[in-house]
């Protein structure tokens, strides 16, 4: 990804023109949505530390894991990339490095958020939260490191479940003065929710729609209530598992693929996807004489 467009990303979230990111988690996921013309995509820390280590999203993956996860991810799209950094990954040096990893990497932006460790994915009970004050400071250091202004920084505050609602507020706003680009409060419980922080700020937000504890909204809905990003981390790997359930069941029932019932993409559409053409193309250009040819006999 080019710094023109980070930068293009940048200044829309800035105008507040909403738009929507799909969950991304490996490269076959990527190289899907990289196709459909998304204004970004969205690493998930659920599905990267699901498909990566097959384990729940309970702060089990490092920063090495993420970084380089979302470094290949950025390196192989053509869409400007959003990632999730859990809570920056320790101190403040730590989140100095994940600030400066992320962005080197070619990530557009990423959140940090104010959850203590090890953290636990947004939409589960048993959440923790560090003082607002630690959160600020992380913020403070996380807007320092960057190299470029175009660099998004979202601060995410779980606090909603374990402190109520006011004081997810309270913290957004002491987020949003630590320099934070976008506000994220996770795990909004309803539509109502969902309204009231939409009016609340004066400021970019994100809204993490999950069809869980936050309904699924029409987007235009939630462009009227104020929100500029949508992302969407669960909807492509919940249809991916359940669709390669269903295969594997066929395939153990039958014996076979020839009667399962799941769609499944063309080898040849898969080859293309994948970049086959391109290295078929390579290879037609730059053949070499097989072993044995007519030059070697001659010698």
């Amino acid at each position: 990804m080019g710094n023109s467009k980070r930068a293009d990303l940048a200044a829309r979230i800035r105008r507040r023109d909403f738009f929507i990111a799909p969950g991304v988690y490996d490269m076959v996921s990527a190289r899907v949505a990289d196709a459909m013309g998304f204004t970004a995509l969205y690493m998930t820390g659920y599905g990267v530390t699901a498909s990566y280590l097959g384990m729940p999203d309970i702060g089990l993956a490092s920063y090495r894991d993420m970084v380089g996860r979302a470094g290949q991810i950025a390196a192989n799209s053509e869409t400007p990339l959003i990632a999730d950094a859990d809570t920056g990954y320790g101190g403040l040096l730590n989140v100095r490095q994940t600030i400066r990893g992320y962005e080197a990497a070619g990530v557009a932006g990423l959140h940090i958020e104010d959850q203590v460790d090890p953290k636990r994915c947004g939409h589960t009970p048993g959440k923790k939260v560090v003082p607002t004050k630690d959160m600020v400071r992380k913020l403070e250091v996380a807007v320092d490191s960057r190299e470029s202004d175009d660099f998004i920084i979202i601060a995410r505050t779980d606090a909603r479940a374990p402190l109520g609602l006011d004081e997810a507020c309270r913290r957004a706003e002491a987020y949003a003065k630590a320099g934070a680009d976008v506000l994220f409060v996770e795990a909004l419980d309803g539509e109502e929710e969902m309204e009231l922080v939409g009016r609340r700020f004066d400021h970019p937000l994100l809204i993490n729609i999950t069809g869980g504890l936050t309904p699924v909204l029409p987007s235009e809905q939630l462009r009227e209530m104020g929100y500029t990003i949508a992302i969407y981390p669960g909807a492509a790997f919940g249809a991916a598992a359940l669709a390669v359930k269903g295969v594997y069941e066929s395939l153990k029932k039958d014996g076979s693929t020839l009667d399962c019932p799941v769609p499944r993409m063309a080898g040849m559409d898969m080859h293309e996807m994948m970049g086959f053409p391109e290295v078929w193309a390579f290879e037609s250009k730059w053949a070499e004489d097989e072993p044995g040819s007519e030059d070697e006999a001659a010698e």
